[in-house]
């Protein structure tokens, strides 16, 4: 069988990855290297607010993948994340081999770029909460001042 490349986005329930990302999000490698696949790339696209309830659930964890697997192997796949109860839907789709390079690096970067962004609102929001800080006592030394 040929190996292709896949590009799973797979819905995570919100609540069980906001208690233990780690193990949720790591049901889909643990999968795929199971089957006998690679792992590309693997990360949070984005958690948002589902167009409508799935399972009860009205958030969802998007999870993006690449992965490089024999193709008779994806129904296994298909299996394994309907039977978990972490996972919500999945689509995989085959991915031309032309673009499956510039795929994986734009995911691997976009990914990057997630996570500096996420540590550059973490320092505005200390900074933030410095200058609230200062502020009642600004406000106490003007109205000595004042006085």
């Amino acid at each position: 069988m040929a190996e292709n490349v896949y590009e799973g986005m797979i819905i995570l329930n919100a609540n069980r990855y906001g208690r233990d990302p780690e193990a949720v999000s790591g049901q889909v490698p643990q999968m795929i290297n199971e089957a006998g696949g690679e792992m590309l790339v693997s990360r949070l696209w984005e958690e948002r607010r589902l167009a409508y309830p799935i399972e009860g659930q009205r958030k969802g964890a998007y999870w993006l993948t690449y992965f490089r697997l024999d193709s008779g192997k994806l129904a296994e796949i298909r299996r394994k994340c309907q039977l978990s109860d972490s996972i919500l839907r999945v689509l995989f789709l085959k991915v031309d081999p032309r673009i499956v390079d510039t795929l994986v690096v734009h995911a691997a970067s976009a990914g990057q770029h997630a996570a500096d962004d996420k540590k550059s609102a973490e320092k505005t929001d200390a900074l933030a909460t410095t200058d609230q800080e200062k502020t009642p006592q600004t406000v106490a030394e003007t109205a000595k001042d004042e006085g």
